[in-house]
């Protein structure tokens, strides 16, 4: 009997046009659930530079993730939930059409769609549900025993808990990582694709860009897709880069 093959798919800038847990976070202001002030004192600045290509967006997120997980700590998961809802009803469909396509082309060929991402994994779980995944792995966001969150975490978004994940996943479905695909944007994504055969890396970081470019394995096997507008570009590995932000 032959092997499985699988298609591990990151979330957030990779299937999702944005982060889930930003926009979870853009909700939970809007509801009230944060004070305005957490953003204006410790988030706004560093996204304004991010917004401005004056900053870092690593930076951004960074400080986002950490206000975000204070926010979150003493509130009741079943709350959280059901903005998490109200985020895939009117967000949910802001995908790229790359990887829409690419969902749909293994689901129907038969291949283990599993989900890899570094957002919660209440969120992560509804975005899997939505487009049909088999399995995922998401930062796990603890609760104690009355379902209130901890401001504890597990994390999901770096290569070694994704690495870890994926051998889960090869002995759980028997998996071919030979012929098995991944679709990342960050260098939190090199685990997947330095495990399989067919690497795809979508609107990749700088960061990620020159760890492929200065990888000759890497360089010769991970395809580079470019969405933008209304057009979807393969670039190849040696175009240039013009750095004129520092």
């Amino acid at each position: 009997m032959s092997k499985n093959i699988a298609a591990f798919f990151d979330i957030d800038g990779t299937i999702y046009r944005d982060s889930l847990l930003i926009e979870h976070f853009k909700m939970l202001l809007k509801y009230e659930y944060i004070n305005m002030m957490s953003w204006e004192s410790k988030v706004k600045e560093k996204f304004l530079k991010w917004e401005n290509r004056t900053g870092d967006y690593d930076d951004y997120l960074d400080e986002l993730v950490r206000t975000y997980m204070e926010a979150l700590k003493n509130f009741n998961k079943d709350e959280m939930d059901f903005v998490a809802k109200r985020v895939m009803e009117l967000k949910g469909d802001k995908v790229y059409r790359y990887t829409r396509d690419r969902l749909k082309y293994h689901k129907g060929k038969g291949h283990k769609v599993i989900i890899i991402s570094g957002s919660p994994d209440f969120l992560v779980a509804k975005l899997a549900e939505k487009y049909g995944a088999d399995d995922y792995r998401a930062s796990i966001y603890k609760v104690n025993e009355n379902g209130v969150f901890t401001g504890e975490v597990e994390p999901m978004w770096d290569e070694k808990s994704k690495k870890e994940a994926i051998k889960e996943f090869c002995k759980k479905y028997d998996i071919d990582l030979k012929k098995s695909f991944a679709y990342g944007d960050t260098t939190g994504d090199l685990t997947m694709f330095k495990a399989v055969e067919n690497a795809i890396a979508i609107n990749p970081a700088k960061k990620l860009f020159k760890k492929i470019k200065n990888n000759e394995k890497l360089k010769e096997k991970v395809k580079i897709i470019v969405e933008r507008k209304d057009i979807i570009y393969q670039l190849d590995a040696n175009v240039k880069i013009l750095e004129e932000n520092k």
